[in-house]
């Protein structure tokens, strides 16, 4: 693939993962109803999936969180807040759903479903440990983490319909752009 198709094809992931993740982070700013209902799970298999250069893959989503948590956080107090303890897991989650996108060989609605599903529990089994935030809302024990991943559950649901959502736009609008525009696809898919 050429210097310039390669750009293409990268400018046209980035903006798309860009768009999406600020449109996204203001909405659930000003509607806080939609907590969790981001995009950054389909982002991340959508980053995993199409980046051919893995590198970008991680680094393209990881850091658009970083940066729209920032920016939210300044909306939200006024200030700079980057707290890294939390964060941290947030980030592994995100790299690990990254990797599962990485694994779908074949984008489409069975396979993305399925990675969606997949990604939502890995984020939830390792976001929802009471003992990573050092509060004291849940007991420091196996109970306490229940009672955490029970108390998750809604936020949880609004990640899946979240990464549904924004999976069908995202894996579904470059489709139907790779379609149109050969600049888009991928090396292997010009071989094909």
């Amino acid at each position: 693939m050429s210097t310039q198709k390669t750009n293409t094809r990268n400018t046209v992931l980035i903006l798309m993962i860009l768009g999406t993740a600020i449109a996204m982070r203001l909405i659930t700013y000003y509607f806080p109803a939609f907590s969790n209902f981001t995009p950054f799970g389909a982002i991340a298999l959508f980053g995993g999936t199409y980046f051919t250069d893995k590198w970008k893959a991680y680094l393209v989503p990881l850091l658009t969180f970083i940066v729209s948590d920032i920016a939210i956080n300044y909306l939200y107090f006024e200030r700079n807040i980057v707290d890294f303890s939390s964060t941290l897991w947030v980030l592994i989650s995100f790299a690990i759903m990254v990797f599962i996108g990485s694994r779908i060989k074949k984008p489409n609605v069975v396979n993305v479903s399925i990675a969606s599903l997949l990604s939502v529990v890995v984020f939830w089994l390792l976001t929802d440990f009471p003992w990573l935030y050092g509060g004291g809302l849940y007991p420091h024990t196996l109970t306490g983490y229940g009672q955490s991943l029970i108390a998750a559950i809604p936020f949880q649901r609004n990640m899946l319909f979240g990464d549904a959502l924004f999976g069908l736009v995202l894996f579904g609008g470059f489709e139907l752009a790779k379609k149109n525009f050969s600049q888009l696809r991928s090396q292997h898919e010009l071989a094909v």
